[in-house]
C-alpha cells in the first residue's frame, strides 16, 4: 500500500506533518510506501534538525501551499501546483491508495471531489467525524455540505453505515437523523422527508430521530444531518470535552483533599482524557469518494497526524469504499423499482 502525503498543509507544517509520517513509519504503517507532497528543501531541513532519515520515502517537490485563508477553489487557479493539489492528483492518476492532509478544508473537500472524483451514484461526498464516546459515533455531514437534499442524508446514512461495519466492527450500526425532537413529525420539512426516506431505506437500520443531547449517551452509531448543523454540533461537543477537562483540572487543584484524590484516579482521569482527545482518532474521512481521502485537522500535531495516516491505511484496506458503492448501486436499483412501480399504478 502507498499513502500519499500532504506535509504542507497545517498551522504546524512540514515539522509536525514530518515527525507524524516518521512515527507512522516506524508504527503501524511500517509496510506502506510513502510519497511525500511539499517543499523539499524544507523537508530536508526538519530532518537535518531533527535526525530523520529520509531514504525511504520518495518526496515530490511543491513550492506552493494552500493556505487556511485560500478559497475553497484556489487549486483549479493559482495554486495547481500546491502540495494538496498535487496529491490529489497523484491519488487520481493511481499513484497511491490515500490522501493524508491538514489543509484547509473548503479546498481539500471541492478539491478531493472534483479531481479524485466522487463515487458512482453519490450525489454529495461527505466529511464523516468519529466522535470519541463509547460507543464511538459517525457524525454525518460535520462541515462540507451546508445545504443538503433529504435524498443526500439518506446516501450519508448508506456510506455511514458501511464505514461502521467496516472499521468498527458493527453488525447493525444504528442511524440516527438529528432533530430537535424524536417524534416522527418533528423538524423542518427537511427533517420530515428525510425520515420517510431513511425509515423505506433498505440498506440500512434506522432508529429514527435523535437529539443532540443523547448522542454522547449511546442513542446511535451514526448521526446524519446537514453540514451546517453536523458542524455546530460538533464544535459543541468539542467545547464542552475542553470546558470539562478544564473544571476536572481545577477540582483536584482544590488544596490537599484535590491532590490525595489525584494520585489516587491518576490513571482513571487520563484514561477518561484519552478517550476524550480527538488526536487519537487524526482526521476525519469525506466519505463518497473514489479513493480515501482523510482530513486531519489543521492544528494537528505529530501524535494527530500519526493517527490520520493509521485511519488512512485502515480505511483504504477495509473494503469500506466498496461496500460503499455495492450498498449504493442497491439504493439506487430500489429507487428505480419503486419509480416503476408508481408508474405502473398510474
Amino acid at each position: 500500500m502507498k499513502l500519499i502525503i500532504d506535509c504542507m498543509g497545517g498551522d504546524h507544517a512540514p515539522d509536525e506533518m514530518l515527525a507524524g509520517v516518521i512515527a507512522a513509519h516506524r508504527g503501524r504503517a511500517a509496510d506502506c510506501e510513502f510519497l511525500l507532497v511539499g517543499n523539499e528543501n524544507a523537508l530536508k531541513a526538519v530532518a537535518a534538525e531533527r535526525g530523520y532519515d529520509l531514504s525511504p520515502f520518495e518526496i515530490r517537490h511543491t513550492e506552493s501551499v494552500i493556505t487556511m485563508d485560500d478559497d475553497a477553489m484556489a487549486w483549479r487557479g493559482d495554486k495547481k501546483d500546491a502540495s494538496m493539489t498535487v496529491a490529489l492528483r497523484a491519488l487520481a492518476d493511481g499513484e497511491g491508495d490515500a490522501v493524508v492532509s491538514c489543509s484547509n478544508t473548503g479546498a481539500l473537500f471541492s478539491g478531493a471531489t472534483m479531481i479524485a472524483r466522487r463515487a458512482k451514484g453519490v450525489h454529495r461526498a461527505a466529511i464523516g467525524t468519529v466522535l470519541p464516546f463509547d460507543p464511538p459515533v459517525l457524525l454525518l455531514d460535520s462541515g462540507a455540505n451546508v445545504i443538503v437534499q433529504p435524498d443526500f442524508l439518506v446516501q450519508f446514512a448508506v456510506m455511514g453505515t458501511a464505514y461502521m461495519k467496516a472499521l468498527y466492527g458493527l453488525d447493525k450500526p444504528r442511524v440516527g437523523l438529528l432533530n430537535n425532537g424524536t417524534e416522527e413529525h418533528k423538524g423542518t420539512e427537511l427533517q420530515q422527508q428525510a425520515y420517510a426516506l431513511l425509515a423505506d431505506c433498505p440498506n440500512i437500520h434506522f432508529i429514527g430521530n435523535v437529539e443532540a443531547g443523547s448522542i454522547p449517551l449511546g442513542a446511535c452509531d451514526v448521526v446524519v444531518t446537514d453540514g451546517f448543523t453536523g458542524n455546530i454540533t460538533l464544535k459543541a461537543f468539542e467545547g464542552m470535552g475542553k470546558m470539562f477537562s478544564k473544571k476536572l483540572k481545577g477540582l483536584f487543584k482544590s488544596g490537599l483533599g484535590g491532590a490525595l484524590a489525584y494520585l489516587l484516579l491518576k490513571n482513571k482521569i487520563k484514561e477518561l482524557r484519552k478517550s476524550f482527545d480527538a488526536s487519537e482518532i487524526g482526521g476525519s474521512p469525506i466519505l463518497g469518494l473514489r479513493k480515501p481521502v482523510i482530513k486531519a485537522h489543521g492544528s494537528s500535531k505529530e501524535k494527530a497526524f500519526m493517527n490520520a495516516i493509521y485511519q488512512a491505511k485502515t480505511l483504504a484496506s477495509s473494503g469500506a469504499l466498496e461496500q460503499m458503492q455495492a450498498d449504493m448501486a442497491t439504493l439506487e436499483a430500489a429507487k428505480k423499482t419503486a419509480a416503476g412501480g408508481e408508474e405502473n399504478a398510474h
